[in-house]
C-alpha cells in the first residue's frame, strides 16, 4: 500500500523553513537554557522527587535507556566545505503533510501532572511551530480537548483488553477529529519500573507523608501546576485509556485498570485497519519482520522505538535497527524516537533512513520548567541545531543525507 495515498486527507498547509524563520527571543528566565539537556537539570529542581523519577526513568537498570544515547555516539559526520548553503530548509514531509523541521513531540503520559494543562500547552506549542505533537494515550485532559486547539495532533492509544473496549475507543478518537493514530504495541504486561517505586511514584499516586513533604518542598511546582488545577479543572483523571474516564491520579485505595493486553495479536490490529479510516501508525517496533507484518497489514508508517527504554531492559536502541528496517520496508515511512537530544542525533537518524524522528523526556522538562514558553523554547533550539548542523555538514536538503558520504561507524567505541 501506498502510506502517502491510501487514506486521503486535506492538503496540508504551507509551513516555512525552520532555517530561515527569525529566532524568537526567549523569556528572561530561559536565556540561560541552550539546549535540551539543560531543560532536564532545571526540572530536576523543580519537580518533586516521584514526578522527576517517573519522567526520568526506565526500567530495571535503565540499560536501554542508556543503550538509546550511546547509541548516537557510535556515528561521526564526514562534513563537506565550500559548499553553498544558503538556501538550505529544514522542512519536511511525512504521510501527506508538510512541517517545518524533521521532528515532533513524542507521547507524553501524565503531562498534565507535571506541568499545568500539559497537553494543551504540547499540542500549541506544536501547532504554532508547525511540528506534530502525538498526544498520549495515558493523559489527563480530553482528547477532544486538545483537538480543539490542535486539529493536527496525532492520537496515540494504548489498546483496552476487550474488542468492544477498543471499538468504542477507536470511535472515540474519530469523533473527536483525529485524523492519525498511533498504536503503541510493546506493551503486553505492565514493565518492571522499579525505579519508579524507589521514587514514590505510583498511578494513581498514594497519599503519604513523603508524598505531601516533597509537594512543600517545591512549592512553585505545588501552587502553579497541582493546586491550580484542583482548584480550576478539579481533580485529575486519566481520560483516554478508554471510551469512558479512568481512575482519579491521587487517591488511597482506588487501582488504575491495566488491561490485560497478552492476548493481542495481529487480528486485532486487522480489525482496527478496518475501523479507522484515517492514517494509521505502529509504534515500538524493534524488528524488520514486525515492521514488514505491520505493513502487510495497512500501516501507514512505523515508529522504531523502544518505549524510551521503559519496557524491556536491554531491548536493542532503536537506532541498531533503523537501517534494517528501511531496508525492508523500501518506500515505507519509518520513523524514530528514543535517545534524540541534539540536532546532530536527528541527522543521524535521518542519514541512517528515517523519515521523521520524535523527542519525548525533553519535551515533559520543557514544559514543566516554563509550560508554553519552555516548549516553544526547546522546539527552537532544536530546529535551530538542525539547521546549523546542515550548513556545517553542507547540505541543503534532508533528503540529500547519505550514510555512506556523511557518517563514519566511530571504531574506537565498536564492541
Amino acid at each position: 500500500m501506498d502510506s502517502n495515498t491510501a487514506h486521503p486527507v486535506a492538503d496540508a498547509p504551507k509551513t516555512h523553513s525552520a532555517a530561515r524563520a527569525r529566532a524568537p527571543q526567549p523569556p528572561r528566565a530561559l536565556r540561560k537554557v541552550l539546549c535540551l539537556d539543560d531543560f532536564e537539570r532545571a526540572a530536576a529542581a523543580h519537580l518533586p522527587r516521584p514526578l522527576f523519577g517517573y519522567i526520568a526513568g526506565a526500567a530495571e537498570t535503565n540499560l536501554s535507556l542508556r543503550g538509546n544515547r550511546e547509541a548516537f555516539d557510535r556515528y561521526r559526520f564526514v562534513p563537506r566545505v565550500l559548499v553553498d548553503i544558503s538556501r538550505r530548509s529544514t522542512q519536511r514531509s511525512v504521510l501527506g503533510q508538510a512541517y517545518s523541521a524533521p521532528f515532533g513531540i513524542a507521547p507524553l503520559g501524565l503531562s498534565a501532572l507535571t506541568a499545568y494543562r500539559g497537553d494543551i500547552v504540547l499540542a500549541l506549542a506544536a501547532a504554532q511551530a508547525g511540528v506534530p505533537m502525538i498526544m498520549s494515550g495515558s493523559s489527563l485532559i480530553r482528547l477532544e480537548e486538545v483537538a480543539a486547539v490542535n486539529p493536527q495532533a496525532w492520537f496515540q492509544a494504548y489498546l483496552p483488553g476487550d474488542e468492544p473496549a477498543i471499538t468504542a475507543l477507536i470511535e472515540r478518537v474519530a469523533r473527536a477529529g483525529f485524523s492519525t493514530l498511533v498504536l503503541t504495541v510493546d506493551t503486553p504486561v505492565a514493565a518492571n519500573r522499579e525505579n519508579n517505586v524507589r521514587a514514590g511514584f505510583s498511578t494513581p499516586l498514594r497519599p503519604t507523608l513523603r508524598l505531601a513533604w516533597d509537594g512543600a518542598t517545591h512549592l512553585r511546582w505545588s501552587l502553579g501546576t497541582f493546586a491550580r488545577t484542583i482548584l480550576r479543572h478539579g481533580m485529575p483523571h486519566f481520560e483516554n485509556n478508554y471510551a469512558t474516564r479512568g481512575a482519579p491520579i491521587l487517591s488511597p485505595n482506588i487501582e488504575r485498570d491495566f488491561s490485560d493486553r497478552g492476548h493481542l495479536n495481529w487480528r486485532h490490529f486487522a480489525l482496527i485497519r478496518k475501523q479507522w479510516r484515517g492514517r494509521l501508525v505502529v509504534k515500538g517496533i524493534l524488528s524488520a519482520d514486525d515492521a514488514r507484518a505491520a505493513r502487510e497489514q495497512g500501516a501507514d508508517a512505523v515508529i522504531v522505538s523502544n518505549h524510551g527504554g521503559r519496557q524491556l531492559d536491554g531491548a536493542v536502541s532503536p537506532l541498531q535497527v533503523l537501517a534494517d528496517v528501511v531496508a525492508a520496508c523500501p518506500g515505507f515511512p519509518v520513523m524514530l524516537d528514543g535517545g534524540v537530544r541534539r540536532g546532530s542525533d536527528v541527522l543521524k537518524a535521518l542519514a541512517l533512513g528515517a523519515r521523521f524522528v520524535f523527542v519525548g523526556r525533553p519535551f515533559a522538562y520543557a514544559a514543566a520548567v516554563a509550560g508554553h514558553a519552555g516548549v516553544s523554547h526547546a522546539i527552537h533550539l532544536l530546529a535551530s541545531e538542525i539547521s546549523r548542523d546542515m550548513a556545517m555538514l553542507g547540505v541543503n536538503g534532508l533528503d540529500e543525507l547519505d550514510p555512506a558520504k556523511h557518517l563514519m561507524r566511530d571504531r574506537s567505541l565498536l564492541i
